[in-house]
């Protein structure tokens, strides 16, 4: 059931600033494409659906276009021609969902940006609701999140224990069950665009950045189709996420060193003692290999945590783009 508003200008109109109104559209909706070329022509009539619910003329839809295999962006650039207002990124290959977002944001020249993925597992109708949050908390930034999560057991077990995972190691709370869905004001995109990452979580990064945020929750349909998401790119996108906002990892390294250091200096002195009251060269030699096995297995993983961090360092100080655009089609 659509909304009834109780003003006669539109709500966007609420939020827009004072100063320079002309400079900029009323709302800027992102939303990246790869493999989404059966997903388009429904997701821009639901868009253009929820603006004519709010009454807003004054737009841009920005597709970002992130190295995809199919016909995304020939469909992209067609649908051009009946909506002008529509904005594709062409970037200059795949650089993965987070990039593709942080470009279609610093794209984006609304007073209000509407992120949201294209795949339809959340309708762009919840807009409507999410523009009346916002206008009526007076915050800068309202988010979608998933009271239930949708899928089989491997998924939901897996994406609860990312967020328990997370919280529990990182130095900054993230919402659990965020879904990519969100509002932001111009001040909010503005500051998170300034954080200048280079290895991206935009979970923790929206976080991180502060002012008032409030949640939302959203019913997530099934993906038609398979998910770009596979299992190893889930465990990456953990891997980068904890290195990137928390050190915890290393200080847990460290103080299982000290504990293992400890229990090997006990466990040395009850094998001398075994070995001088009762001779007993066979239990020594047996358990000493199996303590140096399992000193060499954490030191094998520290080395590995280590080098993970190492690499983010090395990736901060090459200082490369994110992303590269190769084109930027919009009527100027």
């Amino acid at each position: 059931m659509s909304p009834t508003f109780l003003v006669e200008t539109n709500p966007v109109d609420l939020i827009r600033p004072l100063a320079d109104e002309s400079a900029r559209p009323q709302l800027s909706i992102v939303a990246t494409m790869y493999r989404s070329q059966q997903f388009l022509d429904e997701f821009l009539a639901l868009c253009q659906q929820s603006l004519e619910e709010l009454r807003c003329t004054d737009f841009e839809i920005i597709l970002v276009n992130d190295g995809s295999p199919d016909e995304s962006l020939a469909f992209a650039l067609a649908a051009r021609a009946k909506l002008p207002q529509l904005v594709v990124i062409d970037l200059s290959r795949n650089f993965g969902h987070h990039a593709a977002m942080q470009a279609g944001l610093a794209t984006a020249r609304g007073d209000c940006v509407f992120l949201i993925d294209c795949d339809l597992e959340v309708s762009p109708l919840v807009l409507v609701e999410f523009y009346l949050k916002l206008i009526n908390s007076g915050s800068d930034m309202v988010y979608g999140y998933q009271e239930a999560r949708k899928g089989g057991w491997l998924e939901k077990y897996s994406g609860g224990l990312f967020y328990k995972g997370f919280n529990a190691l990182s130095d900054i709370k993230i919402p659990e069950n965020m879904a990519t869905e969100r509002v932001m004001t111009r001040r909010f995109v503005k500051a998170l665009l300034e954080l200048g990452d280079k290895n991206l979580f935009l979970g923790g990064m929206l976080t991180w950045t502060g002012f008032q945020q409030i949640g939302v929750p959203v019913k997530k349909g099934l993906r038609s189709g398979p998910s770009s998401y596979t299992l190893m790119r889930r465990i990456g996108l953990m891997v980068n996420a904890l290195s990137s906002f928390s050190a915890k990892p290393l200080a847990l390294l460290f103080n299982a060193g000290i504990l293992i250091t400890g229990i090997s200096l006990v466990f040395f002195v009850y094998l001398v003692t075994r070995k001088v009251l009762f001779d007993d060269a066979l239990l020594g030699f047996t358990s000493m290999m199996a303590l140096m096995s399992l000193s060499l297995g954490i030191t094998t993983t520290g080395l590995g945590v280590i080098g993970i961090y190492l690499g983010k360092i090395f990736s901060q100080v090459q200082n490369r783009p994110t992303y590269i655009i190769r084109d930027i089609h919009r009527e100027i």
